[in-house]
């Protein structure tokens, strides 16, 4: 008798573990979700970004470029891993500095980089202060896959 209510018992805790989300997971479900689906992306239609913003978030100039696709939008044609995308990412400004780190920070954590770099508030703090637009942003991404910073 003991043993099947202890096996229930652990059945009940691992689901319930299972069933946590952290608290950038949550703010990306309904603002970025929707599009990224978990962060794999569409095939043609959405790049991936798992495994991506780790990389890119490796450097400041990274860090400071993925803070302003957040705040800016992203418009026009990219390459990412090899895949062909042409979409219109709207801005998430009205987002605070706080929840915009939080999410950019559990997409870094997914990828294979240890430590997992970090963006801090600060950094999209310092990124909100100057709007630049979507057009801008492309062009930092543009600058940045020269060098070879963007995968």
């Amino acid at each position: 008798m003991r043993a099947p209510l202890a096996l229930a018992l652990l059945a009940a805790l691992a689901l319930t573990a299972c069933g946590k989300k952290s608290a950038g997971q949550k703010i990306y479900g309904p603002n970025c979700g929707i599009c990224h689906h978990g962060g794999n992306g569409l095939p043609g239609e959405v790049p991936p970004l798992v495994g991506r913003l780790d990389l890119i978030a490796r450097t400041p100039e990274g860090r400071d470029y993925l803070a302003r696709v957040m705040l800016n939008g992203l418009d026009g044609p990219i390459e990412a891993n090899g895949g062909h995308y042409n979409f219109s990412m709207p801005s998430f400004r009205r987002l605070s500095d706080e929840q915009l780190s939080l999410i950019l920070n559990w997409l870094i954590s997914r990828g294979a980089t240890h430590p997992a770099p970090q963006i801090t508030p600060d950094v999209i703090a310092a990124a909100r202060k100057e709007e630049i637009g979507s057009n801008r942003v492309h062009a930092m991404r543009q600058a940045l896959s020269a060098k070879g910073q963007i995968p």
